[in-house]
Order: structure tokens, then C-alpha cells, then sequence
């Protein structure tokens, strides 16, 4: 009985040392890319998972030799697998930033008045960080236009990220004054569609999409759109994306012209997580 019940273990030992090395792999690879004022965490979570594995050992009995010996198979399985390793440090970066996500939610689920299309009571939230300098931003209008046209179910909030140039803040602080006139994406449109954003490119997507130009002209140069543009920054900063067009749905982060099927994919998930 004794022999059975220490077999038994021996499925969970194992798993426990491969965790334990791909917990110490990815603290490697993530110490590798953080700043060096977070590098001291790295050392304690190594730790800890050398210590979680020596207390597995002790729970199963084995013997020093049977610790090598799995020790061994472990090394085996990620030296002929070695895409393991980049999958488990992609798939921690993701719960990390997952977790992020959470602590600004509420915040960026609540549009900036009028910056938002498609259905109010949608099941599914799309939030887009966009940038009218951005060539991604740009080549991603067609798709998302596609998905709202195929999917009656889909809420889209426009986030303002001016992260290229002083003519992106510009288009930036007209498209939250388009958005106060109810105008919102038909001057997002017009703006993507006059090409680099600059005085004359701006005004002209104003007209185009119908705006009052003297009180756009006021309003975006009001503290109100300042800070709403220094706050979805923050956000970046805050959740750790990298520029635009970055795709918030659910708890997905996506980066990039990722293209129609990509975004449905993961409009899908989320609706199935509802």
C-alpha cells in the first residue's frame, strides 16, 4: 500500500518540479526585461518556487536520486520543447497585465461623452486606444466598421492615445470636441480619411464631419479634454500597452492591426466568458 500510495504522488511530484522550473525559467526571462529597480522581486519568487519543489519532494519520499531523475526528464521534455518556455513567459505577462486591466476597468468602460458608436447595451465592450498619426489605426477603420456592420451585439469606446506627434494631440482634442457635438465618429472617419493629422488636415475633417468650428476650437483647447488625454496616457502607463491601436475586449488586450478575423475571435471569447 504504501509503495501504491507514494506511486500516486510521484504524477503531482513531477508536475510540481516542472512548474517549479518553468516559474524559475520565467523569472529569468522576465528579470531579464524589467527595469532594474524591479529586478530584487525576481530573486524571492525563484526562491520560492525552489522551495516549493523541495517541499513537494519531501511530501512524496523520494530519494535523492529519484529528485534527479525527474529533475532530468523535466530538462528533457523543455530542451526538445523549447517553445514551452516563450509560451509560459507570454502567458504570465498576459495574467500580469490581465491584472492591471482590473485596476483601471471601471474607469476606461466609461467613455468620454459622445466617444463612443454602436449598440449602447451591447453584451460585448470594445475599447479602442487610437492615434490619428497611426497608419495601424488607420488600416484597422475597415475592419472595425465591418465587425460593427456584422454585429448588432457590439459596444465600441473610442479612447484618444496622441502618443506619435503634437498633430495627433491636435486631432486628438478635435475628436473629443466632435465628440461633445455628437459628431464623434464622423470625424474620426473624415480625420483617418484626410491623412496626416495637421492644421489644415484637421479642419478639414471638421467640416467634413459637420462640426461648428468655433466652438470645437474652444472646447478643445479647454482643461476638460487636457485631461482626459493625460488620463488615457496614464492608462497606457497604468496597464503596460505599448502604443496603437491597442483593442481592449473583456479582459483581452490586443495590440496592433491585428485585421476582422482576429478581432471577431476574441469578441467571441469574451461573449462566451459573459
Amino acid at each position: 500500500m504504501n509503495v501504491i500510495a507514494k506511486n500516486s504522488r510521484l504524477p503531482l511530484l513531477f508536475l510540481a518540479l516542472a512548474a517549479s522550473v518553468l516559474a524559475l525559467i520565467g523569472v529569468y526571462f522576465l528579470w531579464q526585461w524589467v527595469p532594474n529597480t524591479e529586478s530584487s522581486r525576481s530573486e524571492p519568487n525563484a526562491q520560492n518556487a525552489s522551495a516549493s519543489a523541495d517541499t513537494a519532494v519531501a511530501a512524496a519520499g523520494m530519494s535523492n536520486e529519484e529528485r534527479k531523475a525527474t529533475e532530468a526528464l523535466v530538462r528533457a521534455y523543455i530542451l526538445e520543447n523549447p517553445e514551452i518556455i516563450t509560451q509560459a513567459v507570454e502567458i504570465l505577462q498576459q495574467r500580469e497585465t490581465a491584472k492591471r486591466l482590473t485596476s483601471v476597468k471601471d474607469e476606461i468602460i466609461k467613455p468620454f461623452a459622445g466617444a463612443e458608436t454602436g449598440n449602447p447595451k451591447g453584451d460585448v465592450t470594445i475599447i479602442e486606444f487610437t492615434d490619428y498619426s497611426c497608419g495601424f489605426c488607420r488600416a484597422s477603420v475597415a475592419d472595425v466598421k465591418r465587425l460593427l456592420r456584422d454585429d448588432p451585439r457590439i459596444r465600441l469606446i473610442y479612447r484618444e492615445l496622441p502618443i506619435l506627434s503634437q498633430g495627433s494631440r491636435e486631432a486628438a482634442a478635435w475628436a473629443l470636441a466632435a465628440a461633445r457635438q455628437g459628431k464623434h465618429q464622423a470625424f474620426h472617419d473624415a480625420m483617418f480619411a484626410a491623412g496626416i493629422p495637421n492644421t489644415q488636415s484637421i479642419r478639414v475633417a471638421a467640416t467634413t464631419a459637420g462640426l461648428n468650428l468655433a466652438e470645437a476650437e474652444s472646447f478643445a483647447a479647454s482643461q476638460q479634454v487636457k485631461d482626459e488625454i493625460e488620463s488615457n496616457l496614464a492608462i497606457m502607463q497604468q496597464v503596460g500597452f505599448n502604443g496603437t491601436p491597442t483593442f481592449v475586449i473583456g479582459d483581452q488586450i490586443l495590440e496592433g492591426a491585428l485585421g476582422y478575423d482576429t478581432l471577431k475571435a476574441a469578441i467571441e471569447k469574451a461573449r462566451s466568458r459573459n
